[in-house]
């Protein structure tokens, strides 16, 4: 409803004689200038307010996109990961998974001499442009140079130990895009048998059972590769465990700390990453939450104790971080009454079940960690998201329990839809208040709590689930907060997801960086101001290859961290087409 006030005047006016009154008129929304110049020329002219200048800087990408696709790319026989944090540098693994592979990125702009005679927004096979042999010949060897033109082989780097291999889907980059983490596993030998003392190493170990779960037990190592020499600078080995490395969900990296969680051993390891690449664990938090807690128990002189700790698995005490939440869930059951001291007597049996599930780090000195039941742990429930489970914060240094949430509190679902930026840390903190640095707030995740546009997103999904058959409110929570933890650096910050600056279908591609359905068309983005269609993302092959009833086929996306600049990777079957997404000035643009 329109405030007077706010209504132009001539739509005030109303025609006495006449008996009927017409509906009042709506001031169309005003666009802004969408000329490029005009935004430079208020840029240097205009003072603006502080805090603003890099929202307005920002919005230069609308004017400068990838606009240009190249299909069916030739590349090197390797898995692309991502780029680097700087964009320096792009990150892949070799064919047989066995060695890290480091290109050296050019810049948006390399192609353009190669490129020089071409029009248009995508070139692929189908074009009639190149029917002819001549132009034919063109387009092979843009397609043969292309991905020379715009990237350098760099290093080659032997990592994973013999009869292990690296997992593509995980890498972690420290802040300055100097070292990247990566991690290799193989399955444990069973001839001969891991030691009883190697599998149960305290008495919340989880039991291996590869006949009915998949949770079997596996020789882990992770490595620490110095991206600008190619060198090898630290292993650690992980034997007769189970973590989970894809999607980064068993490793986090916060700053220069490390955290990597045990299912099999039910343990947190807390590393320190040094200026020359090196780790050193400063703590680990499960059976123990300081250092010296075992030298403590050591000094008792009860012969029984002292066999207890030769042997941990048969403990019957609780280990000391299950302890401080089971205390820290009885104060908090006493302050709230009566009827919370039976609830919590009730489920005394199952709380002390629980076990740790995914964790992450919401700075140097806090956890966030996910508790779930036995069966979640295992992996032998089918439906993980819809078991109740905990999530617990807690105080590093102080080995203190600071919270403890269910999977329904509305508690915590309001801090992560107000506040996601605390479990969404920028992917770099270097330079974090130099607008002109690669690093810096150009590298801010699109989705921020400022953002009504994403907040919209989650709002929407929220009444879908609600409405839905089997949904309401507490299952709305449920599926809300199993997004919580969040893995490390898996948002790209690319400003093309910015949904302030951009509105596309996020069915089709989004800041998460998961493998998509290949859509049949294009994939378009519109200025979020004015609805003007700005560029189109040409991800698959238009229908080019025969669709059977059980294909399949799935596009994952690189974006680059900063400029205009894009690799898809579409898998159809067994078969990977690569198709390269960049700025292109056209012949008669200005």
């Amino acid at each position: 409803m329109l405030v007077p006030d706010a209504v132009p005047r001539k739509c005030r006016k109303l025609d006495e004689g006449t008996s009927t009154a017409e509906p009042c008129c709506i001031p169309s929304r005003r666009i802004p200038n969408q000329n490029i110049l005009h935004r430079l020329v208020r840029r240097e002219t205009s003072r603006l307010r502080p805090g603003t200048p890099w929202h307005l800087t920002r919005k230069f990408y609308k004017h400068i996109f990838p606009n240009f696709t190249v299909e069916n790319v030739e590349n090197p026989p390797c898995f692309f990961r991502k780029f680097a944090p700087d964009g320096r540098h792009f990150l892949a693994f070799s064919a047989d998974q066995t060695s890290v592979e480091i290109f050296e990125f050019k810049g948006c702009d390399a192609g353009e001499n190669l490129l020089s005679t071409v029009s248009g927004d995508v070139m692929h096979d189908r074009s009639t442009r190149f029917s002819r042999p001549d132009s034919r010949a063109f387009h092979e060897n843009v397609k043969e140079k292309l991905f020379s033109t715009f990237f350098k082989h760099k290093h080659l780097v032997p990592v994973a130990p013999t009869g292990q291999h690296l997992n593509r889907e995980c890498s972690l980059f420290t802040e300055d895009s100097r070292y990247v983490i990566v991690a290799s596993s193989c399955q444990t030998r069973q001839e001969p048998h891991p030691a009883f003392s190697d599998i149960f190493t305290n008495n919340e170990s989880i039991s291996p059972n590869p006949a009915n779960s998949r949770l079997f037990l596996e020789n882990y190592t992770i490595h620490i590769v110095d991206v600008m020499t190619g060198v090898l600078c630290y292993s650690r080995e992980f034997n007769c465990d189970k973590i989970v490395l894809a999607h980064n969900q068993g490793l986090y990296l916060y700053h220069n700390v490390l955290a990597v969680l045990s299912l099999q051993h039910q343990t947190i390891y807390i590393f320190q990453i040094t200026e020359d690449g090196q780790l050193i664990e400063t703590n680990a938090i499960g059976r123990f939450c300081f250092d010296d807690d075992l030298f403590a128990l050591s000094c008792v002189q009860d012969p029984a104790a002292q066999q207890l700790l030769q042997t941990p698995y048969y403990e019957k005490t609780f280990n000391s971080l299950k302890h401080r939440i089971l205390v820290h869930l009885f104060k908090q059951a006493q302050n709230e009454g009566r009827d919370e001291v039976r609830r919590f007597h009730k489920l005394f049996d199952f709380l002390s079940s629980l076990r740790m599930w995914r964790m992450q780090l919401l700075d140097e000195q806090h956890l966030l960690i996910k508790y779930a039941s036995k069966g979640v742990v295992s992996m032998r429930v089918m439906e993980p998201g819809s078991q109740p489970s905990f999530f617990v914060t807690y105080n590093i240094p102080e080995g203190k329990v600071l919270s403890v949430y269910e999977n329904t509190s509305h508690e915590l679902l309001s801090v992560y839809e107000k506040h996601p930026e605390v479990f969404r840390p920028p992917s770099s903190f270097s330079d974090a208040y130099n607008a002109g640095t690669p690093g810096g707030p150009w590298q801010q995740h699109a989705s921020t709590s400022a953002n009504v546009h994403t907040l919209k997103i989650q709002k929407r999904l929220k009444e879908t689930i609600i409405n839905a058959k089997y949904g309401g409110h507490t299952e709305a929570i449920k599926r809300l907060l199993a997004q919580l933890p969040v893995p490390a650096q898996s948002h790209t910050c690319s400003p093309y997801f910015d949904l302030s600056l951009f509105s596309y279908d996020d069915k089709w591609i989004s800041a998460l960086e998961r493998h998509r359905t290949c859509g049949d068309h294009p994939i378009r983005f519109y200025d979020r101001d004015s609805g003007i269609l700005k560029f189109r993302i040409y991800a698959g092959l238009g229908g080019s290859q025969p669709m059977t009833s059980n294909a399949k086929m799935l596009v994952a996306f690189n974006f680059h961290p900063f400029q205009p600049f894009a690799i898809s990777v579409q898998r159809f079957n067994n078969e990977y087409v690569l198709n390269l997404h960049f700025r292109h000035v056209q012949r008669g643009d200005g």
